[in-house]
């Protein structure tokens, strides 16, 4: 039976500059309320000071560092995608679009079938 360990390794530091990155966050909105006699200028920079500031801690941290090289390889695949041509995704479309219909009527033969069934012949309600 073959097993792998999933280790999940933070160090202390790494945990103290995401704690941080919170907290540098969370002063930011804090500040956003207490300024509010100051005019929304102040407001505005202070919130966008302490998001920029726990953006940039976060950066820097572990977790940070993983967010990042996956948004690239992430990119990197974005761009290995074949988009089709504007025919070819005229003709999907219409595909779908008479394959609906066709479903359409066909479940609205079936749903008439069985009434006429059921209620005429079987039950004679009509």
């Amino acid at each position: 039976m073959a097993t792998t360990d999933v280790q999940t390794v933070g160090t202390g530091a790494d945990k103290a500059k995401l704690a941080f990155a919170a907290f540098l966050l969370l002063a930011g909105f804090v500040a956003f309320y207490l300024l509010s006699a100051q005019g929304a200028l102040a407001q505005w920079a202070a919130l966008l000071v302490g998001v920029a500031a726990a953006v940039a801690v976060f950066g820097v941290s572990d977790a940070g560092r993983r967010l990042v090289a996956y948004g690239k390889d992430s990119w990197k695949e974005v761009k290995k995608v074949v988009w089709p041509t504007r025919r070819e995704a005229t003709q999907m479309t219409a595909y779908v679009f008479v394959f609906v219909f066709v479903m359409a009527l066909f479940l609205w033969l079936t749903d008439k079938t069985l009434e006429w069934v059921l209620y005429s012949l079987i039950l004679g309600w009509r």
